[in-house]
C-alpha cells in the first residue's frame, strides 16, 4: 500500500498538525523533529513552511518511508531510519552539511524514552575534539584561499583575486564558529545567530562581522581581507592552532594587516 501524501490544510500549521497526528498514530514512527525557520524566533514569514524530520524504526516499519523528500508549500519532509538519524550530520556522514538543521530543532514526538532528544542534543554543538579538528581544517583552507587572493591582488589580477576572496568567506566562518565549538549556521540564519547567541568579542558581532563579509564578497578589498585575517589569527592562536598558521611560514606576511 502506497503512502498517501500529506493532505494540505488551510494553513501550514493546520497541515503540520494533521500530519503529526497521522504520524503519531503510526507505530513505525519513533520520533518527529521540527526544524527550519519555524524553530528560529522571529524568522518565519507568511510564506514559511514546516520542515519535519520523521524518524522510523526501520525502512519497512511504515509506508511513510515513501514520503522522504516530499515537498509542498506547507510541509517539507525528511523521512529517515533511527540508525540514519543517529549519524546524520555528524563527522563522516555525507550529509554533514545539514547539521545546522538540528541545532535549534524541537522534538515533537519521542517514543524512545528520551533517546530522540539525546541524539538531537549530540548534534547541537561540536564536541571538543571534533571542534579542534574542524577548526584546524577550515583554518588551513581559509589561509590558502586568502593567500591565493592576496597574491593575485599583489600581481595585478584583481578579478581573480576577488574570486578567491569570495571563496575564503565560507572557510573563515567555519573556522570562527568551530573555534567556539559551534556549528556554522546556514547563511540565512547567520545574523540571527550572531545577534541571539553572540560568539563573544566585538569583532564577531553582527554589526562588525557582516559588513566585513559583505565587503569581501562585493569586491575582495585586500585591506578588509587582512583585517578579517588579523582577527581570525588572534582567535586561532588563542585556541592553540598556532601550528597550523606557522606551517605557512613567511607567507603569512601577505595576509597580515599592512603598516601604512
Amino acid at each position: 500500500m502506497r503512502a498517501v501524501p500529506p493532505v494540505p490544510g488551510d494553513t501550514p500549521d493546520a497541515t503540520l498538525a494533521a500530519f503529526v497526528a497521522r504520524a503519531t498514530a503510526d507505530p513505525g514512527v519513533v520520533g518527529l523533529v521540527l526544524s527550519g525557520s519555524q524553530v528560529h524566533d522571529g524568522m518565519p514569514t507568511a510564506r514559511s513552511d514546516h520542515d519535519l524530520h520523521v524518524v522510523l524504526r526501520d525502512r519497512d516499519a511504515s509506508p511513510l518511508s515513501e514520503l522522504d523528500w516530499f515537498r509542498s508549500a506547507h510541509l517539507d519532509l525528511v523521512v529517515i531510519t533511527l540508525a540514519e538519524f543517529r549519524r546524520r550530520g555528524l563527522p563522516g556522514d555525507p550529509d554533514g552539511w545539514c547539521r545546522y538543521a538540528y541545532v535549534h530543532a524541537r522534538v515533537l514526538l519521542d517514543r524512545l524514552d528520551g533517546e530522540i532528544a539525546t541524539i538531537l542534543d549530540r548534534k547541537r554543538t561540536l564536541e571538543e575534539g571534533e571542534a579542534r579538528s574542524a577548526a584546524a581544517g577550515a583554518l588551513d583552507a581559509y589561509v590558502n584561499q586568502a593567500y591565493r587572493s592576496l597574491k593575485s591582488y599583489r600581481d595585478g589580477r584583481d578579478a581573480l583575486g576577488h574570486l578567491d576572496a569570495a571563496e575564503s568567506v565560507p572557510y573563515a566562518l567555519e573556522t570562527v564558529f568551530a573555534l567556539h565549538r559551534r556549528v556554522r549556521p546556514y547563511n540565512k540564519y547567520l545574523q540571527w545567530e550572531l545577534e541571539r547567541r553572540p560568539l563573544g568579542g566585538e569583532e564577531w558581532s553582527a554589526g562588525r562581522l557582516l559588513p566585513v563579509l559583505r565587503r569581501i564578497l562585493a569586491d575582495g578589498d585586500p585591506h578588509t581581507q587582512r583585517a578579517l585575517f588579523g582577527g581570525v589569527e588572534r582567535a586561532a592562536r588563542a585556541a592553540g592552532h598556532g601550528t597550523v598558521l606557522d606551517s605557512w611560514g613567511a607567507d603569512l606576511r601577505l595576509l597580515r594587516p599592512q603598516r601604512q
